[in-house]
């Protein structure tokens, strides 16, 4: 779909792109000439940043405040996506909750729910139909390398990962005989909002060897990753080789044992949330 497929890009509607991985799809498909359809809560972010890549990379960029995790909000992406000019659709709004969830409010477990899995079926629906009519298309779901494994004290979080996941696998081959390509973007950890605003701490985290590497895996590589496997038509990228280990790793080994380890990275982080 992008320049480096050989063909035209499109235009391309990207999620939670406010901030991190988000506004660095964003930025990158700018460069490869793509428009731009942004969507996220924050409109002054969404327009400032509207603003720089139309003067600076000539392409077009609309804006789309709306807050996903509500019926009106998807309803109201759903609508774009269903006009049928959506060549490429970035899943990447979501947020996770760090604590004990029998003391975190519920209310924002299902609305962690509620975005990072309803919302992404919602949209994924209406980007696919035009997209498999015109025998074209692709769609990108974020997912984490916490979709690998259950994670104590940011369990919601990894479990709705791990149905977009699954989800995004079985689509791919569902998809892949009308042209479509579905692809899942499953990053290890990236320095962005979302660890500050969870209160994740490097102070405070036991395996502080883990935010050692956050620093050696950039959001300019994880989203370089995605377009890359995107053209290639794959179904699942893990970006670095130590993150491909470790998930690899947690497919096959003794799920207790990596259970415990998982529970020991989040267990000092208090009861936070983060959105992106």
């Amino acid at each position: 779909m992008g320049a480096n497929g050989g063909r035209t890009a499109g235009t391309a509607l990207v999620t939670g792109a406010s901030s991190g991985i988000g506004e660095e799809f964003a930025r990158q498909l700018a460069r490869r000439g793509w428009n731009l359809v942004l969507v996220a809560r924050r409109k002054d972010r969404l327009e400032q940043l509207a603003t720089a890549l139309s003067a600076i990379r000539g392409v077009r960029a609309e804006v789309i405040q709306a807050d996903l995790a509500t019926d009106a909000g998807a309803a109201q992406v759903e609508e774009r996506l269903r006009s049928g000019d959506i060549d490429l659709l970035v899943n990447n709004a979501g947020f996770g909750t760090v604590g004990e969830f029998g003391k975190l409010p519920l209310a924002r477990e299902l609305g962690e729910i509620n975005l990072n899995v309803r919302a992404l079926v919602h949209l994924t629906h209406a980007a696919l139909e035009p997209m498999m009519e015109r025998r074209r298309g692709a769609i990108i779901n974020v997912a984490s390398m916490a979709a690998f494994e259950p994670v104590p004290y940011n369990a919601t979080y990894a479990a709705t990962k791990a149905f977009v996941l699954h989800f995004s696998e079985a689509v791919h081959e569902e998809a892949k005989e009308y042209g479509v390509t579905v692809t899942c973007l499953c990053p290890g950890p990236v320095r962005t909002e979302f660890q500050q605003v969870a209160g994740i701490d490097g102070r405070r985290m036991r395996a502080r060897v883990l935010l050692r590497y956050m620093a050696r895996t950039g959001v300019d590589t994880v989203v370089e990753a995605a377009l890359s496997a995107m053209e290639e038509g794959r179904a699942v990228v893990i970006p670095g080789v130590l993150h491909r280990a470790i998930a690899a790793t947690a497919r096959t080994g003794p799920r207790p044992l990596f259970r415990r380890m998982a529970g020991t990275l989040f267990r000092d982080q208090g009861n936070e949330d983060s959105t992106t």
